[in-house]
């Protein structure tokens, strides 16, 4: 590929806001899907660029791809952030006299937003301010959790006009971590954006058993390990997950139930609350044969790192691998807010 059209390429990479990389990229339909999992959207755009130049020399661009791809990024929209601001702002003071609202222009295409809430009598209380992050040419918006619920439609409705969107898209996915909160929504959790040494090869571990116990067992000991980790990597991969604290499930009362395994990194606490489920057995008599009624209870796993947690439950020998799809989906289905019904 001549140095040109390496150079236009770069440039242009360089102009589309990271928010919107994989989207143009897709759309400009040179690259393989193959392809384009190999990159690394946690790295700094000068270094992406460099990787998207050299998988364009892998394929041999000609100027006419390195021209298709100025046009995909001509038809995305120009975000005008000042008017974003002036218009966010004026359509919370016409609703609401008393609401101060702030701005700070933070990392690239992302603005952050202070809000302290007044009411048509009261003037704005600076100590319980609702938190805002948008990111230009997205419909997502990562907001703090706000006392004043009925404030929270008028906040939706004003980064929909603001934004030019048709709808900003609430989600069930609470985290105190921005960062990971992006990785799940912008699809970015499945990168390698950090050094992750996993654990040691199983030749590398000491089994744990007495030195003149039977080689079978041993070398039945380490085939079942190395099948664990094998899917344990198949279903997280090997990377850092994002960090939540928790997963709830309703199932549509009964009383708390806690119990705290203890994982050699990870600490997990169950919390069996207001979850329905129907009682289903085999075997005649028991109290809970005849009962119609269905069991209700909610179901809430939390962790100060939870992926990380139930990553290490199947190694640790806590549970069956593979888990069920209910915990490991968190971070595909974008949610840790889940309903589920009996079929």
């Amino acid at each position: 590929m001549d140095e040109t059209i390496a150079e236009f390429i770069r440039r242009t990479i360089l102009k589309i806001p990271m928010s919107e990389m994989m989207t143009v990229l897709e759309a400009w339909n040179f690259l393989s899907e193959s392809q384009l999992q190999t990159l690394n959207l946690r790295q700094r755009k000068d270094s992406l660029a460099q990787s998207v130049v050299l998988l364009c020399e892998e394929k041999c661009a000609s100027l006419s791809d390195a021209a298709l791809l100025d046009i995909v990024c001509e038809d995305l929209d120009l975000f005008d952030i000042e008017q974003f601001k002036s218009s966010f702002k004026k359509i919370l003071q016409r609703a609401l006299r008393n609401v101060t609202v702030s701005f700070r222009d933070a990392e690239e295409n992302a603005v952050w937003i202070r809000i302290a809430w007044g009411t048509q009598y009261t003037k704005p209380n600076q100590y319980k301010p609702t938190y805002v992050v948008y990111y230009s040419h997205t419909p997502y918006a990562f907001t703090s959790s706000s006392r004043l619920k009925s404030n929270i439609p008028l906040l939706g409705q004003a980064l929909t006009v603001a934004s030019k969107h048709h709808q900003i898209v609430k989600m069930d996915l609470r985290s105190r971590y921005l960062d990971s909160l992006k990785a799940i929504v912008f699809k970015q959790y499945n990168q390698n954006f950090e050094i992750h040494n996993p654990t040691a090869p199983l030749q590398e571990r000491s089994v744990g058993l007495d030195i003149n116990t039977d080689s079978r067992i041993i070398h039945e000991n380490a085939v079942e390990k190395d099948k664990v980790q094998r899917i344990t990597q198949e279903t997280f991969g090997d990377y850092p997950q994002p960090r939540l604290e928790f997963a709830q499930y309703k199932f549509w009362k009964a009383a708390m139930l806690t119990t705290t395994p203890q994982t050699p990194t990870q600490s997990l606490q169950f919390h069996n609350r207001f979850l329905e489920t129907k009682f289903k057995s085999d075997l005649n008599g028991g109290i809970l044969a005849d009962r119609e009624e269905p069991l209700r209870c909610l179901i809430k796993f939390s962790s100060p790192h939870l992926l990380e947690a139930l990553k290490s439950l199947a190694p640790a020998g806590i549970a069956d691998a593979p888990l069920s799809p209910l915990l490991t989906c968190i971070p595909s289905r974008g949610m840790n807010y889940f309903k589920i019904r009996d079929k």
